[in-house]
């Protein structure tokens, strides 16, 4: 099947169904990539205990990865616009993002897991704007909130039982370095269906039908406000394998029901991407006001020391999370013409990127000496960007690309 511009009201069913395919393929790689490196990330605070890693160094690792995951999003997304070679770049970073995962097995030093987790976002950095610049063409048809929720929803279900069965092999007494290896097999399939994805839809662009019409136009002062407004959730944002380092650390869960945790994140975030997204798309920009009272309360749930604090604060994490996904990124479709998203979508991860990690550090050198004060951390960074919404909110009521 290949996409073809729409001529006629007729046409317009076929745009839909074509639309909704892409946005489905999308959702499948997604599965099978969240499938890998989330179930990575659910045993990498243990792992890197394990290796000798302290719990700052934890935070560092952590807020390092994001940091590069987003910051190099920025040249991703530009070369992506510049080049109009999105699904290109899109396989050049799933493929290293993909191929870092197995490889932690084989590492005999948290230095090197930091390195390989560098690597991996390394490829999530250059895949992602290209990928999200693909997605918001089809989006733009079938609803914006409702497009990036279903993908994302796609994406969790993969992330749910990755560390599902890095659990259960942890029960039956596996290894972290076998569960790791293991990983090859859903990265393996991203990549496959990546390429299938690549041949089939590869020209996006003419399922818009007002892309043509916005190529140029540069981006809005509100469009920085937003950015602002996200930054600050971001900084104040947790980091699970800092949280996974803590319940370790205190024994408040098994190594094995760890990944359990996770998967409660995962779970959590898959429900609320859909309903944020369907949300999104019936009373816009307003509904991002919503994210800040679900991941307020989540430090101190998660570190108040008692597990039903602790599973709520994970619930809740995954509605947040959930929802900024879906959000943020139809929020950035939305604010930007169609020429320039990828550039968008760069300059929204660098923004977001650069902050996880500031707060990431500064929250894991707090963990070390004072948890109240990382939980103040946490939660007046988020309060803060509640007025900036506001000011989105009122500064862009009637902005509609």
């Amino acid at each position: 099947m290949t996409s073809r511009p729409i001529t006629s009201p007729g046409d317009r069913p076929s745009q839909y169904r074509e639309a909704s395919h892409l946005i489905i393929l999308l959702g499948v790689v997604s599965l099978f990539a969240d499938a890998t490196y989330e179930s990575a990330r659910s045993v990498l605070g243990p792992y890197l205990a394990a290796l000798g890693a302290s719990g700052g160094t934890v935070g560092m690792v952590a807020g390092l990865g994001e940091l590069i995951g987003y910051g190099l999003r920025f040249g991703s997304g530009y070369l992506a616009d510049r080049t109009g070679r999105y699904w290109g770049i899109a396989l050049v970073g799933f493929s290293l993002n993909m191929a870092a995962v197995p490889l932690l097995a084989l590492a005999g030093h948290w230095g090197w897991v930091a390195a390989l987790i560098a690597l991996e976002r390394t490829g999530k950095a250059i895949r992602n704007p290209p990928r999200d610049a693909i997605l918001s063409h089809a989006a733009q048809v079938v609803g914006r909130g409702w497009g990036f929720g279903l993908q994302e929803a796609l994406g969790q279900i993969g992330a749910v039982v990755g560390p599902l069965a890095i659990s259960a092999a942890l029960y039956f007494h596996a290894d972290y370095r076998t569960c790791l290896g293991s990983l090859a097999i859903p990265a393996l399939l991203t990549l496959v269906t990546l390429a299938i994805g690549a041949l089939t839809y590869s020209k996006p662009r003419v399922l818009e039908t007002t892309a043509a019409a916005t190529t140029n136009l540069p981006l809005t002062r509100s469009f920085w406000f937003f950015l602002v407004a996200a930054s600050l959730i971001a900084a104040g944002s947790l980091d699970f394998p800092l949280v996974a380092y803590h319940v370790h650390g205190n024994e408040l869960l098994s190594e094995a029901r760890i990944p359990v945790l996770y998967a409660v994140v995962m779970g959590s975030q898959a429900l609320s991407a859909l309903g944020s997204g369907l949300l999104f798309d019936r009373v816009g920009l307003r509904a991002l006001l919503g994210i800040c009272l679900f991941t307020a309360p989540i430090a101190p749930l998660a570190f108040g020391g008692h597990r039903a604090g602790l599973f709520a604060a994970m619930i809740l994490w995954g509605l947040g999370m959930g929802a900024q996904k879906a959000m943020f990124k139809a929020t950035v479709a939305r604010m930007s013409p169609a020429g320039r998203r990828g550039f968008a979508y760069g300059c929204f991860d660098l923004c977001y990127g650069v902050s996880w990690f500031l707060g990431s550090m500064l929250m894991g050198y707090s963990y070390e000496r004072s948890v109240s004060a990382l939980i103040f951390i946490s939660i007046g960074s988020q309060l803060l960007a509640i007025p900036v919404l506001l000011v989105v909110v009122r500064r862009t009521a009637r902005l509609d690309y």
